[in-house]
């Protein structure tokens, strides 16, 4: 028997990097997941390997930053699945820049899909969760979001403000037996900060007191706990990720 064995989860952003690793980690543990992403191809090919562990799964393409387009999504999960025990807002985006060079676009497009589309699948979700009486909410937020970064005011702020639901809808949930948790991933290993530079890579890990990256799967371990009956005393939690970088 899985830790989520018979649940149901949503995971937005589920197709690639960190969003894949949570979806295989929670199928691996027993869950049925609908995998949403922009990508429908590579959320195909997620499935796909979910299925061959005997896991039921079913890849659906959202822009999650669009209200409509999710209440259909999640009408589609429900009418497919018949509930949702598990949300895990993962989508995000990033687009750096220093505060006097951002544009309003690199502004709106962060804030949209970090911040926006955690409130849109959260009120969406919120709401079967609610009726069904129980449910857990896993927040995907940032160190940054903690302890800021030059170059990205909008990301910070975005991931400040997935702190800030998380606290509110747990508050707001909790009578329901919904629980509303976050994380907030540190420096991880994935193709984006593959492509950084030896130097900078160096650079980066001196701030970090193990001195070492972490992975997806690190990311992954914490919100199977946060998703599983484990954390049942768990709510408006925030758990950084970062190998002691934030402290």
């Amino acid at each position: 028997m899985g830790l989520v064995n018979g649940k149901v989860a949503v995971v937005t952003g589920g197709a690639q990097g960190i969003g894949e690793a949570i979806s295989m980690t929670l199928a691996k543990e027993g869950a049925a997941i609908a995998v949403i992403d922009v990508n429908l191809e590579k959320a195909q090919a997620t499935v796909e390997n979910i299925k061959k562990l005997g896991v039921d799964a079913e890849a659906f393409k959202a822009d999650v930053s669009n209200n409509a387009d999710v209440a259909a999504v999640v009408d589609k999960i429900v009418d497919r699945f018949k509930k949702i025990d598990i949300l895990v807002n993962n989508a995000g985006v990033t687009r750096d820049n220093l505060l006097i060079r951002m544009s309003e676009q690199e502004w709106d497009l962060v804030i949209a899909i970090n911040l926006k589309g955690t409130f849109n699948f959260t009120q969406k979700v919120g709401r079967v969760m609610m009726k069904q009486r129980t449910g857990a909410i896993v927040n995907i937020s940032s160190v940054i979001g903690l302890m800021g970064n030059a170059g990205q005011t909008n990301y910070s702020a975005s991931k400040a403000g997935v702190i800030g639901i998380t606290k509110s809808v747990a508050k707001e949930l909790a009578g329901r037996n919904v629980r509303v948790n976050a994380v907030c991933p540190g420096y991880i290993q994935t193709a984006m900060t593959d492509k950084l530079t030896e130097e900078v890579k160096a650079k980066m890990l001196e701030f970090i007191p193990t001195k070492t990256m972490g992975t997806a799967q690190d990311v992954a371990n914490v919100v199977l706990f946060l998703a599983s009956d484990l954390s049942n005393y768990v709510t408006g939690e925030t758990i950084r990720i970062d190998g002691g970088m934030a402290m």
